[in-house]
């Protein structure tokens, strides 16, 4: 089992190369600065894939976030140069009448990686975490129910040998009101908009509290949770990379490539503790 840590140094390219040909203006890192050292941590991906592939390995990472905070955009960084056979990312939709009537947890299981297989989830099991309960499509009971599993059930697939990691994008409320504006903007865009979008932006206060709530009660060691700043796109999908390559012990490691993350981007939840008493709803 592999237990997760955070390396924060400066030996970063951001802080190794000039200010100014790293960040614009408003502190963003500039285009071309981040496609070359997205360009060198692609290299690194590939060598973890052979590596995952080779050895058997089972990788499962989870995205989550507000609506606009990026997880799509995050786990097509990831993907790049992957072997598509072999990497997947799974975005399910509501659950239907058949799967609303199963174990709650039993159509994201069914998605787990197999041996030499990476697994991206865009949204989880974590919807009940948050937008579920906001918005009302779970009981406060089930909403409570879940956390007394989730670690629970975490810890098993730990347990059993999947490498498991779970990120956390987070923006202000002020960038998504800046992206659903562009998104209205851009007709390229438009098809990712909906009205439950607008309803969660009104809702970012509630979503801050149970995300805060999460990330104690569900950030635990065997499964910590990566929490990410996520205003800065790039930057934030820059670190998740290092975060992750830093994090698993594939062979032929860059070590003056992969040095850690930067201490402005990541934060990391592992506090949190299994809830053996279990409330059933049975």
């Amino acid at each position: 089992m592999i237990l997760q840590d955070v390396n924060y140094t400066n030996m970063l390219a951001e802080y190794i190369n000039k200010p100014s040909k790293v960040f614009k203006e408003n502190g963003k890192i500039k285009r071309k600065f981040y496609e070359n050292e997205s360009l060198n941590l692609q290299h690194e991906l590939v060598k973890l894939q052979k590596w995952v592939i080779d050895n058997n390995k089972r990788l499962l990472i989870i995205f989550e976030g507000m609506d606009t905070a990026g997880k799509s955009s995050s786990i097509k960084e990831f993907n790049s140069y992957l072997n598509p056979r072999e990497a997947r990312s799974v975005a399910l939709p509501k659950p239907n009448s058949k799967e609303l009537g199963q174990w709650y947890f039993q159509r994201y299981l069914k998605q787990l990686p197999n041996e030499g297989e990476i697994v991206f989830f865009d949204r989880s099991w974590y919807n009940r975490a948050g937008i579920e309960q906001i918005f009302g499509f779970c009981t406060p009971k089930q909403h409570e129910h879940f956390y007394h599993q989730v670690n629970g059930v975490e810890e098993m697939l730990v347990d059993d040998g999947i490498l498991f990691f779970k990120f956390y994008l987070n923006i202000s409320k002020k960038t998504q009101q800046n992206r659903i504006k562009e998104r209205e903007d851009n007709p390229l865009k438009s098809w990712k908009l909906s009205k439950l979008d607008y309803k969660s932006m009104a809702k970012y206060d509630e979503y801050e509290v149970l995300r805060d709530k999460m990330f104690k009660r569900s950030g635990t060691q065997n499964a910590p949770w990566c929490e990410l700043d996520a205003n800065d796109k790039k930057r934030a999908r820059l670190n998740a990379v290092r975060y992750l390559l830093e994090n698993i012990p594939y062979e032929d490691k860059n070590k003056k490539l992969i040095t850690g993350v930067d201490e402005k981007v990541v934060k990391l939840h592992n506090k949190g503790k299994h809830d053996v008493e279990y409330n059933y709803l049975a």
